[in-house]
C-alpha cells in the first residue's frame, strides 16, 4: 500500500525532491489518484501546479478530468520541456497522461525533483498490444515511488491491469473512451487480442 510522503510545507531548498508514478490500465484511477494527491498538497498549503499534454481533449480542453467526471486545473503544453518553463516556484509538479510525452519527460522530472519538487505523474504503463509504454517504464525506473492501480475486468471481472482496443486502429496513440477501450485481465485480454 501507497503510504504518501510527508506534506511539509518547508521551502524546495529544504526539501529533497521526489517523483512519484502511478500507472496502470484504462479506467484503473490513476487520474482520480493524482488529483487525490494534489488536492491534498493544496490542502497543506504547498503551491501545486499541473500540466497535460495539449492533445489531451477527451473531456476539457485545459482541465485534467477524470473518468468519475472529477477534476482539477491545469495547464495544457506542448512539449515536456515547457513543463520546466511553467512550473516556477511551485512545491508539487502534477503531470497526467505522462505516456504521452516524448523521452524528454525524463529529463524534465529529474531536473525538477532535483530542484526540491515533489513531481507526480500519472500515466498508462503498457499500450493497446500489452507492451511498455514509453517513456513510462523509464519515468518508474527513476521514481522513488510507484503505485499501481487496477481496474476491473470488463468480460470476467478479476482485477484487470490490459488496456484492450476495441477499433481496428494500429496506430500507437488513438485517444479515447469506453467506446474505443475496455480493461482486461491477463486471460481474457490475450483471448480477446486474437
Amino acid at each position: 500500500m501507497f503510504v504518501e510522503p510527508s506534506l511539509s510545507s518547508r521551502k524546495n531548498t529544504e526539501r529533497s525532491g521526489q517523483i512519484e508514478v502511478i500507472c496502470g490500465s484504462m479506467f484503473s484511477g490513476k487520474t482520480e489518484e493524482l488529483i487525490r494527491r494534489l488536492n491534498r498538497s493544496r490542502l497543506a498549503k504547498l503551491k501545486v501546479e499541473i500540466f497535460k499534454p495539449s492533445v489531451d481533449k477527451r473531456y476539457h480542453e485545459s482541465d485534467v478530468v477524470s473518468h468519475n467526471e472529477t477534476s482539477i486545473r491545469s495547464t495544457p503544453v506542448h512539449f515536456a520541456g515547457d513543463i520546466l518553463l511553467l512550473a516556477g516556484d511551485c512545491d508539487v509538479v502534477g503531470i497526467d497522461e505522462a505516456q504521452f510525452f516524448d523521452e524528454e519527460i525524463i529529463r524534465v522530472v529529474q531536473l525538477l525533483a532535483n530542484q526540491g519538487k515533489r513531481v507526480i505523474l500519472a500515466g498508462l504503463d503498457m499500450d493497446f498490444e500489452g507492451k511498455p509504454f514509453e517513456p513510462m517504464p523509464r519515468i518508474m525506473a527513476i521514481a522513488e515511488y510507484v503505485t499501481k492501480v487496477h481496474a476491473i475486468c470488463m468480460k470476467c471481472g478479476d482485477l484487470a491491469a490490459f488496456s484492450l482496443r476495441l477499433t481496428e486502429a494500429k496506430e500507437k496513440v488513438v485517444l479515447g473512451e469506453k467506446e474505443s477501450y475496455e480493461a482486461r485481465c491477463r486471460k481474457c485480454f490475450l483471448e480477446d487480442k486474437k
